[in-house]
């Protein structure tokens, strides 16, 4: 009787091992995708791999490209490409009133993401192509110019794009 138990009870405990296993992984990581209580909406300090990507999911290993949105709740979401932030806010009714911050490419700071000026051909995670920059150079855009080119897939990402933007 015991035989004919014992692939069962393996199984139970291999099972069990690995459900325990799971939920450990799932504590110890504690990523953070939205953080509360911003309300003075300032940038907050990111540490690397430890913030989620709130539109993509994917973990922000980098700050170049770094962007947060901030609603005036004083809730805060993080992204690793600015596109990403364009695109997620445009369906949220705080839109208009959000705070966006973005690091700066020129200047490693946190800069209103609404006064950065844009490139339009870097290489970025997720390829839209946008890096932000506090001083303004030519074929630079403002952010109006760059939201309007992210919403209509004028980014990196589209082949026809991609070609006029490399060809300059």
């Amino acid at each position: 009787m015991i035989q004919k138990l014992l692939p069962y009870f393996i199984i139970f405990a291999l099972v069990a091992f690995i459900v325990v296993l799971f939920l450990s992984l799932g504590k110890s990581q504690k990523m953070i995708v939205i953080q509360e209580g911003n309300t003075e909406k300032k940038a907050l300090d990111v540490e690397l791999h430890k913030y989620q990507d709130s539109d993509c999911g994917m973990v922000i290993d980098t700050l170049e490209y770094a962007s947060q949105v901030v609603a005036p709740s004083g809730k805060t979401w993080f992204f690793h490409d600015h596109g990403g932030f364009v695109q997620w806010l445009e369906e949220k009714p705080f839109r208009d009133e959000a705070v966006i911050w973005v690091m700066s490419r020129d200047t490693k700071k946190w800069i209103d993401g609404k006064k950065a000026y844009y490139s339009l051909n870097e290489i970025t995670p997720m390829g839209y192509g946008f890096g932000a920059y506090e001083n303004p150079q030519e074929g630079f855009v403002a952010f109006d110019v760059m939201r309007l080119r992210m919403l209509r897939g004028e980014t990196m990402n589209n082949p026809a794009i991609r070609k006029k933007l490399m060809e300059k």
